[in-house]
């Protein structure tokens, strides 16, 4: 079968085209994206909202076993990239997807239990404080879910997280009809409420302001999965707001090889459970990445999953800087390396088949997904 072979090609190496040595510059690369489209849609029983809302994911399969397992085949990462959506009323659908590579002429186990490590050595993440910073791109595209986690805007209307903060693999978690997400805002000192707001009303302290979701879209990859060798690679999920929020977002871009980042390094932003009601910015050096995931050890907490990874690069096309979503923060994880314990902290990439798929939730059409 031509169409399998040809896609499982596309999941070992995307086609991208990377600048010159003696371009000094880190450019995004072009890919070849892929067209994710879906076929049909099943009406399934409204779910119990039973699970609790876990703010890390742990997993015993590292960097060694992923590599080393089978590539999917065409109908298996149909099946992964099919999904659920949960609609603020409670109902529920199930999509199916079919997965086309167009030509560049068409248009358009359990882990043992150990004390959970997630900050390596000095602490390097800095608190965002100010409403200088708080407010501005690229921190104000950070914004807290109502189950705990972090989210980052990627659209007028959407918002990137990982799956775990709204389904636990079996169950959507509790709290997931209702789900809001919270933005900051300057919380102006009294005598400064209504319309009568002077000079004297300087912001004082920062307080969320909630917008509720409309919908949300989870790959069946996560829901099959659960952590498992195949479920991390999938633990990502879209949010769609009832009204725009009316910030400027970061978009989304497929992820470059480890060795072609800008110093090798990645960022986020979220609100880690230790630091209760701070933005918390991190950076760190990528150690080790597979086709679906980044291993790094940026400082990190529970609270911090959902963060959207990004990087800054030359968009060559405009002629400018641009920073990009590349992955989603999902967790920790302890690895047996050769019989040593190592832990990571992992992160999901934005490959060329996820790209494909986010963007369509997003866009609702493929033409305005064909470039990642």
């Amino acid at each position: 079968m031509a169409g399998l072979s040809t896609l499982i090609l596309f999941l070992c190496a995307a086609k991208d085209v990377m600048p010159s040595s003696s371009h000094w510059k880190p450019t995004w690369p072009s890919y070849r994206v892929p067209v994710i489209l879906p076929q049909s849609t099943l009406n399934l029983d409204k779910p119990q909202f039973d699970a609790e809302a876990r703010l890390e994911v742990v997993s015993p399969c590292g960097p060694a076993c992923h590599k080393s397992s089978p590539l999917p085949t065409y109908e298996e990462v149909k099946h992964y990239l099919s999904y659920e959506t949960l609609y603020a009323n409670g109902s529920l659908t199930e999509t199916e997807v079919g997965i086309y590579i167009l030509s560049n002429s068409a248009d358009g186990s359990q882990s043992k239990s150990r004390t959970k490590r997630q900050i390596y050595g000095y602490d390097s993440r800095f608190s965002i404080f100010g409403k200088d910073f708080l407010l501005n791109y690229p921190f104000s595209t950070s914004v807290k879910l109502s189950t705990g986690c972090t989210g980052t805007l990627v659209a007028e209307k959407h918002v990137l997280t990982a799956a775990h903060c709204i389904h636990d693999g079996k169950s959507y978690v509790k709290g997931a009809q209702k789900l809001r997400v919270g933005f900051l805002k300057p919380k102006l000192k009294d005598g400064s409420k209504g319309a009568n707001i002077t000079s004297s009303g300087m912001p004082d302290k920062m307080k969320f302001q909630w917008i509720r979701v409309k919908r949300t879209h989870v790959p069946k990859g996560w829901i099959k999965g659960n952590a498992n060798d195949i479920g991390m690679d999938y633990d990502y999920a879209l949010l769609e707001l009832k009204k725009p929020h009316k910030r400027k977002f970061m978009k989304i871009g497929v992820s470059p090889p480890a060795r072609h980042l800008p110093g090798g390094r990645i960022h986020f932003s979220g609100y880690d459970n230790d630091r209760p009601g701070n933005l918390v910015y991190r950076f760190c050096d990528v150690k080790d990445e597979t086709y679906d995931l980044l291993y790094q050890q940026c400082d990190a907490q529970p609270g911090a999953s959902g963060s959207g990874v990004y990087v800054r690069m030359w968009k060559r096309q405009n002629h400018k800087w641009e920073r990009k979503i590349i992955g989603i923060f999902s967790g920790h994880q302890w690895v047996d390396m050769n019989g040593t314990p190592q832990d990571f902290n992992v992160a999901v990439r934005i490959t060329p088949l996820k790209y494909a798929q986010i963007c369509y939730w997003i866009k609702g059409n493929y033409l305005d997904c064909r470039e990642g």
